[in-house]
């Protein structure tokens, strides 16, 4: 058997009870077959692309994984369905959304499935809770702490509240 892939993946969330929605959606991810090795605190982030909705929650995690690229996204999106995702607007409330960040050193461009994630090194929203559990990753020749320092991370604070329930 070859030697597990690491992907980072993040997930936000800004509708229902999004704190145990996480917590469900981790264990959902471990128990098909993505072990979840660090997690980042929970952040409260602004809503971004359509402002007019409440803040966000985000977190980012490092997955432990056999599954290919296309499965854990498979995985990923059988999780947001579970969670109640109904994908209605571009940017839109959600109860659920998992991007998969990085896979490996795996470059990939498939519909429906771009690795690194192509936006990321834009959003702090990703940026912030990434950088907390993995600052030297390298992400299109740029280290996520460095990339984090371009981005504007106004409004962007951790949840503890949210971060405790996660974790219990």
């Amino acid at each position: 058997m070859s030697e597990p892939a690491l992907a980072a993946l993040c997930l936000g969330g800004n509708t229902g009870d999004v704190a145990h929605t996480f917590a469900d959606a981790l264990r959902a991810l471990e128990a098909g077959g993505a072990q979840v090795e660090q997690r980042s605190s929970v952040w409260r982030t602004p809503p971004w692309g359509k402002t007019d909705q409440p803040d966000f929650r985000n977190i980012a995690v490092i997955v432990r994984t056999h599954l290919p690229p296309r499965a854990l996204l498979d995985l990923c999106l059988a999780i947001e369905r579970q969670a109640g995702r109904v994908r209605l607007e571009l940017w839109g409330p959600r109860t659920l959304d998992i991007d998969i960040l990085t896979y490996d050193d795996v470059t990939m461009h498939e519909p429906g499935l771009t690795i690194p994630h192509p936006r990321m090194l834009e959003r702090a929203f990703v940026l912030a809770p990434l950088a907390e559990i993995a600052p030297q990753m390298v992400v299109a020749g740029v280290q996520v702490a460095d990339a984090l320092q371009t981005v504007d991370t106004t409004g962007l604070t951790i949840d503890a509240e949210a971060t405790a329930i996660v974790g219990s």
